[in-house]
C-alpha cells in the first residue's frame, strides 16, 4: 500500500495539472451532493414540538417564541418543491423559451397540417379564422386572459372564453389564452403561428407575438349578453361625466343587456345606465366607484324591460362588463437590482398568493418566492423561478418564522388572517391544491384534528416572531384588504417604495380576484372545529391581539372571535 502511495505521489509531482483536475472533479461532486440534500430538506420553523393541549390554553408568553422542530413534517408542509437555494433547482416541467428565441419546432408545413386537422375537429364549437399580430402594449383581444405554461390546449382556451360569453378565443406563445369580442389587429402569415400547445403537441397555439384566433360559434347568447356582467352599484353622476364616461348612446328602448352589450362592443369595462342614456368608461379618479348610494335612488324602471332598473340622469346604475381593464395588466422584472429585500410574510392559507396577484397588478413588477411552486409559475407568477435573493422581484413570498430567516429581510408586509379561515384554507390547499378542496374523508378522518393541533400554534408564533425580529413590519389584515382594497393596497405599495398610481389601483379593484380564488359552492355544511379546538385557538387569538396592541397597532378584527 505504501509503495502505491509513493508511486501516486511521484506521478502527480510530474503532472500537477492532472492532480488539480481530479481535485476539482472531487470538489464538484461533493458540491452537487450537498446541493441535492439542500433541496430535500424541510422548511425551517423554529420552536418546540408541542403546542399546548387543547384544554390548557395557548400558554404563549407575550412575544414568546414557540419551538416547532425542523423534523416536524406535519406542521410545515410548504408548496411543492420545498425551500429553494438557487435558480439551479431542477423542475419537472419545461421552462418556456424566451420570446424572440423560440426553438425550432420542425417543419412548418407539417406543423400547419397537424394544426389544421386539429382545427377541423373543433368546427362544431369553434371556427379557426387565422393567425394575427399581437402587441403586449395594445392587445388584439382585450377581454380576460390566463396563462398555463404546462397544460394549455385549444379546447381549454375556447371553453374558458365561451363560458364567459366571448366571441373570440386566441392562443399565443404555446401557453397564453386571450378572449375578446373584437379583433383589433391585422392578419399575419400562417407560418408565424408555429408553436405547439404546451398541453397538446398535435395543435398550434400561436407564436411569438402571434395569435391563433377562433370564432366561438356556440358561445351562449345569454352569457354574451348581460348574464355575466357584474353589478357594481348605484352611484351619483360624476361632475365631468363626458370625461369620466366618454362614450355614450341614447337608447329610448333601454335595458340592462342593451347597455352592457353596447359598452362591451366599444371595449369598455364599465357600463353606466342613466335613464335613457347608456355611458361607458373606465374607473378613474373622476369616477372611483367608492361611494355607493342607496339603490332606491336608481330604481327607475327601464323603458325596454319593466322588471329592470335603469338609473336616472342624476344617479347611475353601473355594471362591470366582460372587457378586461388592461391598464394594470403589464408586468416585468425590476430594471435594476433591488437594494433591499422585502418579505411578503404570512401563515399558510392567509391569502399570500392573492396578495402577490394584487401587488403585481398595482406595481407592474413580478413578485418572488422563498420557495418554488411549479403550478404558480405555470399560471403566470414568473418571479417564482428566480432565486429569492436575485433582486429582480418587488417582494418575496415567505411562510418562514424564526429569527435567522426573518432577519434576512430588510422590511416586511405581514399578512394576518382569521385563524379559523386560514387553517381551513391551508387544509384545502394541502389536500386539494390551490383552488381545490379537501375530500370529506379528510375532514372526518384523523387528518383534520392532527392538522389543527400542529398548525394552530404556528399561526400565533408566526405573527409573534415577525413582530419581534422584523426590522420594519407593515401589518395588514386579510379582512381589511378584502373590505377596503384601495386603501390597504396603497399602504402596501408605499412600503415597497413605489409611487401608487390611483388609476392603476382602481384598475386592480376590477381585476382583484385573479385565478386563485376558490369557488364558494363547496363550503362545508358543518363546523369542523370542536369545542376543544375553539378553546385552544381563541387563546392564540388573544395572545396575538395583545402583542399587536402593545406595539400601538390595531388589534385583530372583531370577527376573529367569539366563535
Amino acid at each position: 500500500m505504501a509503495k502505491l502511495l509513493v508511486k501516486l505521489q511521484r506521478y502527480f509531482r510530474r503532472k500537477p495539472v492532472r492532480f488539480f483536475t481530479l481535485l476539482a472533479l472531487y470538489l464538484a461532486a461533493g458540491s452537487l451532493v450537498f446541493l441535492h440534500s439542500g433541496f430535500t430538506r424541510e422548511p425551517t420553523v423554529t420552536g418546540s414540538q408541542r403546542g399546548p393541549g387543547a384544554g390548557e390554553g395557548p400558554g404563549l408568553p407575550y412575544l414568546g417564541v414557540m419551538q416547532l422542530s425542523r423534523g416536524f413534517k406535519a406542521a410545515v408542509t410548504m408548496p411543492e418543491g420545498g425551500r429553494r437555494h438557487g435558480p439551479w433547482f431542477k423542475s419537472t416541467f419545461k421552462e418556456p423559451v424566451e420570446r424572440g428565441k423560440a426553438r425550432d419546432y420542425g417543419s412548418t408545413r407539417s406543423r400547419a397540417l397537424r394544426g389544421r386537422s386539429g382545427r377541423e375537429k373543433e368546427e362544431d364549437r369553434a371556427r379557426y379564422i387565422g393567425c394575427y399580430v399581437d402587441n403586449t402594449r395594445r392587445r388584439t383581444l382585450r377581454g380576460v386572459s390566463f396563462f398555463d405554461y404546462k397544460k394549455m390546449t385549444v379546447f381549454r382556451c375556447q371553453d374558458n372564453c365561451a363560458e364567459r360569453g366571448y366571441l373570440y378565443a386566441g392562443l399565443e406563445f404555446g401557453a397564453e389564452c386571450y378572449c375578446g369580442h373584437k379583433i383589433q389587429a391585422s392578419n399575419a402569415s400562417e407560418s408565424e403561428c408555429n408553436m405547439e400547445c404546451k398541453g397538446e403537441r398535435s395543435n398550434t397555439c400561436g407564436g411569438v407575438n402571434r395569435l391563433s384566433i377562433y370564432r366561438l360559434e356556440l358561445a351562449q347568447e345569454s352569457a354574451r349578453r348581460y348574464g355575466s356582467a357584474i353589478f357594481r352599484g348605484c352611484f351619483h353622476r360624476p361632475d365631468n361625466i363626458s370625461i369620466a364616461l366618454p362614450v355614450s348612446q341614447l337608447m329610448l328602448n333601454m335595458s340592462v343587456d342593451k347597455c352592457v352589450d353596447f359598452c362591451t362592443e366599444k371595449e369598455y369595462p364599465l357600463s353606466a345606465l342613466a335613464g335613457t342614456s347608456c355611458r361607458c368608461g373606465f374607473p378613474t379618479t373622476l369616477f372611483t366607484l367608492h361611494e355607493r348610494e342607496d339603490e332606491q335612488l336608481c330604481a327607475q324602471k327601464c323603458a325596454g324591460e319593466e322588471f329592470e332598473s335603469c338609473g336616472t340622469a342624476k344617479y347611475l346604475l353601473v355594471y362591470q362588463t366582460q372587457v378586461q381593464d388592461n391598464r394594470c395588466m403589464d408586468r416585468r422584472f425590476l430594471p435594476t437590482r433591488a437594494k433591499q429585500l422585502v418579505a411578503l410574510a404570512s401563515f399558510p392559507g392567509a391569502g399570500n398568493t392573492w396578495a402577490r396577484h394584487l401587488i403585481e397588478l398595482a406595481t407592474g413588477f413580478y413578485t418572488g418566492s422563498y420557495y418554488f411552486d411549479g403550478s404558480l409559475y405555470n399560471k403566470g407568477f414568473k418571479g417564482e423561478r428566480d432565486h429569492w435573493r436575485s433582486g429582480r422581484t418587488i417582494c418575496i413570498k415567505t411562510h418562514e418564522s424564526g429569527q435567522k430567516e426573518i432577519e434576512s429581510f430588510d422590511s416586511a408586509i405581514l399578512l394576518i388572517r382569521n385563524p379559523y379561515k386560514a387553517l381551513m384554507a391551508e387544509f384545502n390547499r394541502k389536500y386539494g391544491g390551490h383552488i381545490g378542496f379537501a375530500a370529506h374523508a379528510h375532514w372526518k378522518g384523523k387528518e383534520w384534528p392532527e392538522f389543527v393541533a400542529n398548525y394552530a400554534p404556528w399561526w400565533a408564533t408566526h405573527t409573534l416572531d415577525w413582530l419581534r425580529y422584523g426590522k420594519k413590519v407593515l401589518v395588514v389584515h386579510f379582512e381589511d384588504l378584502k373590505r377596503d382594497l384601495f386603501v390597504q393596497l396603497q399602504r402596501m405599495v408605499g412600503l415597497l417604495g413605489i409611487t401608487a398610481c390611483e388609476d392603476r389601483l382602481l384598475c386592480v379593484e376590477g381585476q382583484k380576484d385573479g385565478n386563485f380564488k376558490r369557488s364558494g359552492l363547496r363550503k362545508l355544511e358543518y363546523d369542523p372545529y370542536t369545542p376543544e379546538m375553539r378553546k385552544m385557538i381563541s387563546g392564540y387569538i388573544r395572545t396575538v391581539d395583545t402583542a399587536l396592541k402593545l406595539r400601538n397597532l390595531s388589534g385583530v378584527p372583531d370577527d376573529y372571535y367569539p366563535r
